[in-house]
């Protein structure tokens, strides 16, 4: 549920995730209350509305963002909504969006209703002695972009540029006729929502997930008792984050949008808003100058004190 930590400092944004698979209708009615709410309490982030349910993370000041969840809550649908928090110092979002698509999490494949059938949750309390289990497959559901800064130790890692490509991936991997165990794992839990439904529907009898992912793994387990590796990627500007939630020291290169350590930004081929060593190479002098001329407009949209959600946005090639 809810974790009210009142400890943080007031100063602090406050940063919430959540999702719920449920049947929706009036989609546009909801887009509209949603931005209406959230417009109304300073709170930005982005919220995806499917027939599915919805998925999202938003972020702003602590009573604006509790109020959007209240609003959100009075709705029947919600009205068992729950949500991980998380602190920022600065506004994570450059702006609200909400969007209507056909799936809150694109996989792909039709006929897959978490509701319906889905792996055995795992508490992250429980989590360790599970993936400790050597008779256990332990699966990264994540992008090969996300499994590179962090993941848990010995876990399987699909190298998947998207998470649609991942089917094909277990298809390809999991022998069913071997009744394997299988453990699956993602950054808030929503993924493996729908890859447990899809090994399960597949005929895979023992699939479980970490309920309330990696995040609530980070949160709630101390870091001396902890298998984690490494950081964990998320989707706002922020970038990663460690135990405790604490935000890591990544940035995103703004030119192939892979997460940076300090040690990634010592290299030649590192310029800020322009290029990388991982996409240095493939970008071309035109693309590199347009990279250049939009971070410099970035940087002096900073120095005049406006917010990064008025500076420009990150090029993506």
């Amino acid at each position: 549920m809810v974790d009210n930590n009142e400890d943080r400092t007031l100063d602090q944004l406050l940063v919430v995730a959540f999702y719920k698979f449920v049947r929706l209708d009036g989609l546009a009615s909801l887009q509209h209350e949603i931005e209406s709410w959230c417009h109304s309490n300073d709170v930005f982030g982005i919220v995806l509305l499917a027939n599915e349910g919805i998925n999202s993370t938003i972020a702003g000041p602590r009573e604006g963002v509790l109020r959007v969840l209240e609003l959100i809550r009075q709705d029947a649908r919600f009205s068992n909504l729950q949500w991980k928090e998380s602190f920022a110092a600065e506004q994570p979002f450059r702006k609200l969006r909400v969007r209507l698509k056909k799936e809150i999490v694109t996989m792909g494949v039709s006929d897959i209703d978490p509701n319906e059938i889905v792996g055995t949750y795992v508490k992250p309390a429980d989590w360790n002695t599970l993936i400790s289990d050597p008779d256990v497959i332990v699966i990264d559901a994540r992008n090969h972009y996300e499994t590179e800064i962090g993941t848990f130790k010995g876990a399987l890692q699909p190298g998947i540029d998207s998470f649609s490509e991942l089917p094909s991936w277990l298809e390809k991997k999991i022998d069913i006729d071997g009744e394997p165990r299988v453990a699956m794992f993602c950054t808030g839990g929503i993924r493996c929502e729908k890859s447990t439904a899809f090994l399960k529907q597949a005929g895979v009898k023992e699939v479980y997930h970490l309920e309330g992912g990696i995040l609530k793994y980070l949160e709630e387990v101390p870091q001396d008792e902890s298998l984690w590796e490494g950081e964990c990627f998320v989707f706002d500007q922020r970038v990663a984050v460690g135990h405790g939630l604490d935000i890591a020291d990544y940035e995103l290169c703004r030119a192939c949008r892979f997460p940076l350590s300090a040690s990634d930004k010592q290299s030649e081929f590192f310029q800020a808003g322009v290029s990388c060593l991982r996409c240095y190479d493939q970008t071309s002098r035109e693309q590199k100058s347009r990279f250049a001329e939009r971070q410099k407009q970035f940087e002096l949209a900073q120095s005049r004190g406006e917010s990064f959600k008025q500076a420009a946005k990150p090029a993506r090639g």
